[in-house]
């Protein structure tokens, strides 16, 4: 799974980030501006955030490895079009190729062998995936599927969020 950080969620230590001021742009150095030091790792973990403070306050922080980082009026997937919550997906090429939707299966279990939270896991079964994203080549190993659930929604997200898990074989069903 993958979200969208939150400035506002992160504190502490601080990074300046260089980039570029528009997507149309490789690995350029303007200043971003300076965010928390947990706010731009996600950012690079995710692939997005939103930014709550300073100039660039309501626009996205992107980053890719393929082109560094970039401000934007949306998180956006790989591709210039905005994430969808519960919808937008990135597989490896081996699962599924882009274009294609898919639904995930019950049951739905978490790496350790415990069941998902059970709302969350009845969004997740609710939604039609479509793959419309990519994700870091390598990252997940063989088979990865990620799906966007949104902004992280707390302090902490990815430690206490029942909506921050890992999954393991999980089943897909493809719907075109």
């Amino acid at each position: 799974m993958y979200y969208t950080a939150v400035e506002s969620f992160h504190s502490g230590p601080t990074d300046e980030v260089r980039g570029c001021m528009v997507r149309e742009c490789e690995f350029g150095d303007a200043d971003l501006g300076t965010y928390p030091r947990s706010f731009v790792e996600a950012v690079r973990a995710e692939g997005t955030g939103r930014i709550t403070s300073g100039v660039h306050v309501g626009r996205y922080l992107n980053w890719s490895f393929d082109v560094g980082y970039w401000l934007d009026s949306i998180a956006s997937d790989s591709y210039g079009n905005a994430l969808v919550p519960l919808v937008t997906a990135a597989c490896d090429t081996s699962v599924a190729r882009r274009g294609q939707k898919f639904r995930l299966i019950a049951p739905l279990l978490q790496d350790n062998g415990d069941p998902l939270d059970a709302r969350f896991a009845s969004q997740l079964l609710a939604g039609e995936w479509l793959v419309n994203d990519e994700f870091t080549p390598g990252l997940g190993g063989p088979a990865h599927v990620d799906v966007y659930i949104g902004e992280e929604d707390q302090v902490d997200f990815t430690e206490t969020s029942p909506k921050y898990v890992d999954l393991r074989n999980v089943t897909l069903q493809f719907t075109s």
